[in-house]
């Protein structure tokens, strides 16, 4: 389970995060929405560690990330598809990843198997195309076998039937029990995918229901998201959260 408690980011007059609480459940697909510079990239990074709350906490299972031993058996994240040496090759890249945390070498084999990408594991990772790294990027993030899974717009660069693939993973992994939270702009998928939704917008918590309770009868949840997050987008330090 991931605990957001009273999160709040500030980078120098700016709020970016904006005392945020709710849980992430575990067995569930919990889908993160906002508009561009909502906070929500901001949100995942201090969950994972990598940026320091100004104030309020972000633990995975009762702890923060920097608590956790051997981190990617307890959680695996895909924040940038890009985030891979160009030279290389993709099996050695999660071969250096499993090492670090003690996951026996055949692992490595097992996801780049369940992801596609046997064939290509020998090429370097520069050679790869968007899709191909997204989906190295989602075996890294399954290397430990971890309980808890954070997929950063997972389906960008993929085809449409790879987005119905990792439309499946997701859901598979759920259904074994894992809190996975997903953050993505496509409305189509998240309907389909999502079984809860937190909404965020100007670093603030606008809802935190489930999906069928969110859309509701009679419209889609993109009607319902545009109407909710009107007129809320904000600029972090010359970019967006």
């Amino acid at each position: 389970m991931i605990r957001i408690r009273n999160l709040t980011k500030r980078y120098g007059d700016v709020l970016a995060v904006d005392d945020l609480d709710f849980e992430v459940a575990a067995g569930t697909v919990t889908g993160f929405l906002g508009p561009n510079g909502a906070g929500k990239s901001t949100t995942l990074r201090m969950v994972l560690g990598l940026d320091r709350p100004t104030a309020g906490a972000a633990t995975i299972d009762g702890r923060v990330y920097g608590e956790l031993h051997e981190p990617l058996r307890h959680v695996g994240a895909l924040l940038d598809a890009g985030a891979v040496h160009r030279r290389r090759r993709g099996r050695d890249h999660l071969l250096y990843l499993a090492r670090s945390n003690r996951i026996p070498d055949p692992r490595v084999d097992e996801v780049l198997d369940r992801v596609g990408l046997t064939n290509a594991a020998r090429r370097r990772a520069g050679t790869y195309s968007l899709g191909m790294r997204q989906r190295l990027g989602i075996a890294a993030a399954l290397l430990g076998d971890p309980g808890v899974l954070i997929f950063d717009e997972p389906v960008n660069g993929l085809d449409p039937e790879g987005i119905r693939w990792i439309r499946d993973l997701i859901r598979s992994l759920a259904a074994e029990g894992r809190t996975v939270f997903l953050s993505s702009h496509l409305m189509s998928e998240m309907a389909l995918t999502a079984d809860h939704l937190v909404v965020i917008a100007g670093g603030r918590l606008l809802a935190d229901t489930s999906l069928a309770e969110f859309v509701g009868e009679g419209e889609s949840l993109e009607d319902v998201y545009l109407r909710l997050t009107a007129g809320h987008e904000q600029f972090v330090g010359g970019g967006r959260a």
